[in-house]
């Protein structure tokens, strides 16, 4: 990244002759900075420019602001390798001595005119440019991502969620901070396309062949704001929601890959049906379903979701890609985590809607065969909830002390789990408060809101009027997974539940004796069964329980063994 500022902060991915980005820019989400929890942000317009020979951007960005406590200075993110050129407030130009970007975090000192009182608003007018964050593997480390299509020509995507939106425009890099509108202006050269976020306005042609793409977008979650360009073809058409609305389909592909693109759009009302039927009505309808095929794997980028999966062929007869990142409007984007703690409910539902789509199309059999793959992975190093405001990087990555992967496969078992515990109707009573914040969405009777595991074990309680506390102490907020101990003396069939730290759990088993099935209540995580001395018992038959298994720890172990080997060679 060029930048003529000198880095006091320790070194974080390095490219080349670029800067590294500070590690104020690599964090998204923790602790909310006090000056910044004074401000609502209400509105965002966005222009920018993208230079794909040279790999850089300009950009004019408008954010609009209310405030919540008197303002005189505004924090505003933005990695400082895109330097600030000009800023106004309300109209007003400020000086260069005016603001200052030490670390990542550009502060903004209001002029006495400007300075807002509780309830006032104002805009602040931000020109920058520069060398963007290249993304060394996106989406797992983010940033711009400059590519060339099969023909030579430029394809360009950005994903940003472990970094945050302040990799490519100024924000609060806060889950919360989602504006109530968002309009982007993308400029991009002759033959290129720029397909983004919300619905398209107007594309407006330059007198040298450039374009500049209006996109409108209504409560987009910030990290979910994208850019893709390429040469794109475009599939269009439109879906007949059980609902009574109508909701636009659009994919754009590269030149060359319409077949393979038809068949993948073939999926898309066929996954809508299964969402709106299972978990409520698709929540931006008004808007549009966009897919768009970008060098890098995939993100749930807010109506325009990033899909890199080469369109491969599956077993189980979808594009687990495709239908993991549309899981992803319903769980990220019309419910958003309100910190990154809680990270857990959109990568959980998210896995746990391919086994459930799954059984929707084919049976308990193919549920239980694409659950059981993911149990292999869980990994139990650490809680997936630690109760305190959290930073994505300390979410997602294993080496900061986070759970890492088991936000997705322990996640989606512990759904699983509760599902066999509370049954359907339950659960997906549960699941659409949450989603919605009402038991009986319809379109146009709900919008975005934000979430947490503390209103989704009050949900829980509440929908079933019982008290599970004991579930998500075990389950959330300890590494360890329950033990079920079994022992059998005589015709008797003892079993014990050994959660961590002694915690009670009174999870009921169901037992299969010689075919014949039959639930232990548990009570006090205990409980015995009389059996003939030579039947065969089998423990969770239906492999309903998230619980300690040695076998899988075993073949973790051996393969962790034979990696640590290959690394020693």
């Amino acid at each position: 990244m060029l930048a003529a500022l000198l880095l006091a902060a320790a070194p974080l991915s390095a490219q080349g002759d670029r800067p590294p980005i500070t590690p104020q820019t690599a964090r998204s989400g923790g602790a909310l900075d006090p000056d910044q929890a004074k401000l609502r942000l209400d509105t965002v317009d966005l222009a920018i420019e993208v230079f794909p020979a040279r790999q850089q951007i300009a950009g004019v960005a408008s954010l609009t602001f209310t405030a919540k406590a008197p303002v005189t200075l505004l924090p505003i993110d933005l990695d400082r390798n895109l330097p600030v050129s000009a800023i106004s407030i309300n109209g007003t130009p400020l000086p260069r001595s005016a603001w200052r970007n030490p670390d990542g975090r550009l502060f903004v000192t209001l002029p006495r005119a400007a300075a807002a009182a509780a309830g006032g608003t104002l805009t602040a007018r931000i020109s920058y440019g520069g060398s963007p964050r290249v993304a060394v593997r996106a989406p797992w480390d983010g940033g711009f991502v400059w590519a060339k299509t099969p023909a030579g020509q430029p394809w360009i995507a950005t994903a940003v969620q472990g970094e945050g939106c302040d990799l490519f425009w100024p924000c609060i890099d806060s889950p919360t901070f989602e504006p109530a509108r968002m309009d982007l202006h993308i400029t991009v050269p002759k033959g290129l396309k720029a397909p983004s976020n919300g619905v398209l306005r107007t594309v407006d042609a330059l007198p040298d062949g450039r374009t500049i793409w209006h996109w409108s977008v209504a409560r987009p979650n910030t990290y979910a704001i994208a850019l893709n360009i390429g040469p794109y073809e475009e599939l269009t058409g439109r879906y007949r929601s059980r609902f009574g609305n109508t909701i636009p389909l659009h994919y754009w592909y590269l030149p060359g890959d319409k077949a393979k693109a038809e068949r993948l759009f073939a999926e898309f009302a066929p996954t809508l049906d299964f969402f709106e039927r299972v978990i409520g009505p698709y929540p931006f309808a008004a808007e549009k379903v966009g897919v768009v095929n970008t060098p890098h794997l995939g993100m749930e980028h807010q109506t325009i979701n990033a899909y890199g999966n080469a369109y491969k062929q599956a077993a189980e007869g979808f594009d687990w890609l495709f239908q993991h990142e549309f899981a992803h409007e319903w769980f990220a984007n019309q419910l958003t985590a309100a910190d990154w703690d809680d990270f857990w409910l959109h990568e959980g539902y998210g896995a746990y809607m391919q086994p459930l789509y799954g059984q929707w199309r084919e049976g308990d059999a193919r549920y239980l065969a694409m659950l059981m793959k993911q149990r292999e992975t869980i990994a139990n190093k650490a809680p997936i909830v630690s109760g305190t405001p959290r930073a994505e990087e300390d979410v997602y990555d294993e080496d900061k002390g986070g759970p890492g992967g088991d936000i997705y496969v322990k996640g989606s078992w512990v759904l699983h789990t509760l599902r066999g515990l509370i049954g359907d109707r339950a659960f997906f009573e549960v699941t659409r408060r949450a989603v919605y914040g009402r038991p009986d969405p319809r379109p146009g009777n709900f919008a975005p809101r934000f979430s947490s595991t503390r209103e989704y074990r009050a949900l829980v309680n509440q929908v079933t009027s019982k008290d599970y506390g004991w579930f998500f102490d075990v389950y959330l907020s300890r590494a360890a997974l329950p033990d079920l101990v079994e022992t059998r003396r005589g015709t008797t069939l003892s079993l014990a539940w050994v959660a961590p730290d002694d915690l009670p759990f009174p999870m009921p088993v169901e037992v299969e004796v010689d075919g014949v099935r039959r639930t232990i209540a548990m009570t006090n995580g205990r409980g015995t069964l009389s059996v003939p001395a030579e039947a065969h018992v089998v423990i969770d038959p239906a492999a309903r329980i998230l619980r300690r298994s040695r076998a899988i720890e075993s073949v973790q172990a051996q393969a962790a063994a034979a990696a640590a080997a290959r690394s020693r060679q």
